[in-house]
Parts: structure tokens; C-alpha cells; sequence
């Protein structure tokens, strides 16, 4: 177990970009994985999940490195350090490795694990908004939990094959997976591996979505030939979830702000073979108002803080400002209002977020139903999954129905 030089030169600027330039982790690790042709998977797994990790601890490990933002390249090597060490690598003799002092290291350690904001490594502000909404025990259990990196998961589409096929289409390439209990559509990876690169991916035979997430669109109830509107509909995961439901059949109709968003959905789509899909702009309140009461399901997938996906976002910690939050929870209420118009008397509501705070959860649907647009809806069940006690992502939806 050595260090390598290129790969931890690739990795202190990779972090470079991440905390001082203000890059998304998710893009540099891609960028960072495509730089050296003659690396094996170990050389990619190093890198990817070295930075992965150190953004993830940026607080404990910047603490007991004793450095401060805005770092400069020595202190990004210093907090490498403090995590070489933590990992149990020997320090190689490189001029930017000099002195590091391990003892002192593990000691600082051992105190700071003592108190939550370093041992989970996250902002005061986060602390005190998790405490203040889940109570000390529940969220001490909980960032603990987002703080366990994410298990791949996949979920079938059921438009061209079924589970059992594609357990064993991924055996035959040695990629090992396991069905999960109560998720008919969803499969386990039980090593992470670059699934992207398989002719089943390109094929269309599965997407990569937590097993959360892959409860929201059953959560809605839908059958084929129904008109079904997605209204934050994204890049489009539970889109496609719902076109494989729909089995093809009926109209799906996605809805999103961004262009951009919807141009990869049609990609997604089309690889997936799910035609059925429509893709509309909301560049206007027009939109809108021409689907009021015409459709029989409804998915409000809602912007939100993204407190439940933590483990697979780690530098949302330190991207997130509590203003933020205030922010999202005024359009949280705005987009319930607006798009629940949409359902047709008779018709199903889902709304939906990736947060486990209850003010973007419970109580934005408390509020709603108080409303005069929400007093033509009836609540029928909700469902809270804290990544602490499912051991996936945080997860919030709430089923309403419009009264006939």
C-alpha cells in the first residue's frame, strides 16, 4: 500500500478545483478519471475516491491540519496528509510530505471525534437546522448515515428486459448484484463499477437511481393510458420510471425550466426506449394553464435542500447556505400551488423531495391542504425514509388526492 505520485498530483488538483474554484465534485472526479489512458480500475478507484473523501471531511480534516480557507496549495497537501495518515499510508519522502506530523495527527483525531460538527464534518448552520427539525438524537443518527458513501443502485427498465435478465447479463461480466426486498424493479451492486461502460447500459437495460428515489413514481399510482404530468421532471430519472410503469402507453408529459435538462432526457428516453414522452419548457405561465385540470397523475419532484443525499453529494455541505433553504421553501410552497392546478378532479398528486427536513416535507403539505387551492385535496398517505434507518437516501413523499 503506497502512494503514487501522479494520482495524488491528479487528486491535490482536482481539490483545487473543487474548494477553491468552486467546481462540482461530480464533474472534476469525471474529468480527473479521463486524464491518464494507462490507468487500471485501482488507479481510478484511488483517485475518485480520495477526493470523494477528503471533500467529504473538508471541516475535520482542514481542523486538524490547521489550516483555513481559502486554502493554498500547501494547505491542500497538508490536509492529504492528515488523510494519508488517517488511512494507515506510509508518507513517501516528497518535498510537499516533509514534517508531517502523524502522532499529532491521530491525537487531534481522537478529540475532535468527540464533537459532532467535526466528527460528521459539517457546517454549525446544518448542525443547528438538524437538530432544530429532527431532535439531537434523530439527526445525530442521521448525518451519521449521510456520511456512509452511497451504494449503487439500479433500476430496471422493465421496457426491455426484467431483473432476473439483467442479474444475469451483469454476471456473465463478473459485475455481482442482488435483488432488494419490496423493490420490484431495483438491483444492488454488491462492488461499485463503472456499470456506464457496459453494452447493457448503452442498450438501455437499466439507469443508476437510488432505491429511494425509485419509490416515488410507483408511490403515484400510475396506469397505462393515463395522462401523467412530471412537472420538475430534470434529467429525468423518475420520468423514465414512469414510462416504463406506464408500460409505453398513454401520454407522459415532462415539464422543466431548463432546456438543457430536458435535451438529456430525450437522450435518456430514447435509449431507454420510452416513446410516449412529451417535453414542454416552462418558459411561461401559459403552460400551465393550458394542462389545468387535464391531467389524472401528477409528480411535483420539488426543488429542495438535498439534506437526504448527502452521502452521494458531499460538497452540497459546504456549496449549501442557509438562505438557501429559506429560499426553497417559499418556491416549495409556490410550485405546490401552481402545479397542482394540473390534476384533474378525481386525479392523484405526488409530491416529492430529497430532504429530511419536515419544514420541506410535513409541513409544506400541511400548509398546502390549508390553502384554497388545497382544500380541493384530500391527504391519503405520506412517507418519511431517513438514510439512518433504510440505509439509502432521505427520501419525502406525500400522496393527494383532488376531490371529484
Amino acid at each position: 500500500m503506497r502512494l503514487h505520485r501522479n494520482l495524488v498530483y491528479t487528486t491535490i488538483d482536482s481539490l483545487n478545483a473543487i474548494f477553491n474554484e468552486g467546481e462540482y465534485a461530480d464533474k472534476v472526479v469525471a474529468r480527473a478519471l479521463k486524464k491518464d489512458k494507462r490507468w487500471g480500475s485501482h488507479d481510478r478507484k484511488f483517485v475518485a475516491e480520495t477526493i470523494y473523501e477528503i471533500v467529504r471531511w473538508k471541516r475535520l480534516y482542514a481542523e486538524i491540519a490547521g489550516v483555513k480557507e481559502p486554502f493554498d496549495r500547501d494547505d491542500i497537501w497538508r490536509v492529504f496528509a492528515v488523510w494519508a495518515v488517517l488511512r494507515g499510508y506510509p508518507i513517501p519522502d516528497w518535498r510537499q510530505l516533509e514534517g508531517t506530523p502523524e502522532r499529532k495527527i491521530k491525537g487531534r483525531f481522537d478529540e475532535l471525534s468527540k464533537i459532532r460538527t467535526f466528527r460528521e464534518s459539517i457546517p454549525d448552520w446544518m448542525d443547528e437546522i438538524g437538530v432544530k427539525e429532527l431532535g439531537e438524537k434523530k439527526w445525530t443518527q442521521e448525518i451519521a448515515a449521510q456520511n456512509q458513501p452511497a451504494k449503487v443502485i439500479l433500476r430496471v427498465n422493465t421496457l426491455k428486459t426484467t431483473k432476473e435478465k439483467l442479474h444475469a447479463i451483469l454476471m456473465d461480466l463478473n459485475i455481482e448484484t442482488e435483488f432488494l426486498k419490496d423493490q420490484p424493479d431495483a438491483l444492488v451492486l454488491k462492488e461499485r463499477a463503472n456499470v456506464f461502460l457496459t453494452d447493457a447500459f448503452k442498450e438501455g437495460l437499466f439507469e443508476v437511481q437510488d432505491a429511494s428515489s425509485q419509490l416515488v413514481a410507483a408511490y403515484l399510482d400510475v396506469k397505462p393510458g393515463m395522462r401523467v404530468v412530471d412537472t420538475c421532471a430534470g434529467a429525468g430519472g423518475k420520468t423514465l420510471h414512469l414510462a416504463s410503469l406506464m408500460e409505453n402507453k398513454g401520454q407522459l408529459i415532462a415539464m422543466d425550466l431548463y432546456e438543457s435538462k430536458l435535451k438529456q432526457l430525450k437522450l435518456r428516453a430514447k435509449r431507454n426506449g420510452a416513446f410516449n414522452i412529451e417535453y414542454k419548457i416552462i418558459d411561461s405561465t401559459k403552460v400551465i394553464k393550458k394542462l389545468q385540470e387535464k391531467a389524472d397523475r401528477v409528480l411535483i419532484d420539488a426543488p429542495c435542500s438535498g439534506l437526504g443525499v448527502l452521502k452521494r453529494n458531499p460538497d452540497a455541505k459546504w456549496k449549501l447556505q442557509p438562505e438557501f433553504i429559506d429560499n426553497i421553501r417559499k418556491v416549495q410552497a409556490e410550485v405546490l400551488e401552481s402545479y397542482s392546478r394540473i390534476v384533474k378532479p378525481g386525479g392523484k398528486l405526488v409530491y416529492a423531495t430529497c430532504s429530511v427536513l419536515p419544514s420541506e416535507n410535513q409541513e409544506q403539505i400541511k400548509h398546502f391542504l390549508t390553502t384554497e387551492n388545497g382544500k380541493n385535496f384530500t391527504f391519503v398517505k405520506d412517507e418519511k425514509i431517513l438514510a439512518s434507518e433504510s440505509g439509502f437516501d432521505g427520501f419525502y413523499m406525500a400522496l393527494l388526492e383532488r376531490k371529484a
